[in-house]
């Protein structure tokens, strides 16, 4: 039987493979946001930056766009003619400028590093993706952090960092092996993306589940099943972002990375063959949608 389905109570795993990854660039974010970023592109209200289009002003006098007000006006013309105006504009004409500026990314990697079936292979490829996005983050501000829970607890073994002498110096002794405290894992990750939106609220979190969704050490009497969708429903009433990779063989599969996604609101994917390059191109599709 291959090494990776005997259970080990803790196996050292080295750095899978990096790899150049091809620019990550996210869509419009529907929030209004007041500095600068980098990479993702999300609306703010800075004067200088790009306008793209416009929106009712609502009682809003700055920012006026012109064009769009004149575009909503004319129609009114000849019902609003009165003595020697060229031209009526009307409050309800009134339409302010939207403009775009980019903004920055966490990408958070929460990892189940206790023993399960092809465990070793999912943190190989694991610490290979995170060195690709590094790569690519170390340029233009987005940080990658990763929280592993294993044996009683989790840790946060990469805070969010766009150094990749650091991420590699951290990545290089993660091993695997031990009990699964996941509620543990996801709180932590719940306080460090908390965090960082208290330091900088234009930071935009994603985070990266990586587990089959069976927890078995609790934080407290609550079975451990039950407090990790709890926690899972507090990340996501909270907002932030996620996505599951349910790393349970599909042989063995119960449901539970399911029930975990749907606690976290999270699309779940399920990657029978796990490998640096397709982990990247999960979190890129993600972060595009």
């Amino acid at each position: 039987m291959p090494l990776s389905y005997t259970r080990q109570a803790e196996m050292p795993v080295s750095v899978g493979q990096a790899f150049k990854p091809r620019r990550v660039q996210t869509p419009l974010d529907p929030l209004t946001r007041r500095s600068a970023g980098k990479r993702s592109f999300t609306k703010t209200e800075r004067k200088r930056r790009r306008y793209v289009q416009s929106r009712p002003a609502n009682g809003q006098s700055d920012d006026i766009a012109f064009d769009a007000t004149l575009r909503y006006a004319a129609p009114h013309q000849i019902r609003r003619q009165s003595g020697n105006l060229a031209l009526a504009i009307a409050d309800e004409d009134l339409q302010r400028k939207v403009r775009v500026r980019r903004a920055a990314n966490l990408i958070l990697f929460v990892v189940d590093a206790s023993w399960s079936m092809a465990a070793a292979e999912r943190m190989v490829a694991t610490k290979g993706a995170i060195m690709s996005l590094l790569n690519d983050a170390y340029q233009r501000r987005d940080q990658v952090g990763l929280i592993v829970f294993q044996k009683e607890e989790a840790k946060l073994v990469l805070p969010p960092t766009s150094s990749v002498e650091l991420a590699r110096k951290a990545l290089q002794d993660i091993p695997v092996g031990g009990k699964t405290p996941l509620s543990s894992g996801l709180l932590i990750a719940y306080r460090v993306c908390k965090r960082e939106i208290r330091h900088n609220p234009e930071v935009m979190p994603l985070m990266i589940l990586l587990s089959d969704g069976a927890g078995n050490v609790s934080m407290t009497d609550l079975p451990a099943q039950e407090e990790g969708l709890k926690v899972a429903d507090l990340i996501r009433c909270s907002g932030i972002r996620s996505v599951v990779i349910n790393m349970e063989h599909a042989s063995f599969d119960r449901g539970l990375a399911q029930d975990l996604a749907d606690a976290l609101g999270a699309p779940c994917y399920t990657l029978q063959e796990l490998k640096a390059e397709e982990l990247y191109q999960t979190v890129r599709g993600e972060l595009k949608s």
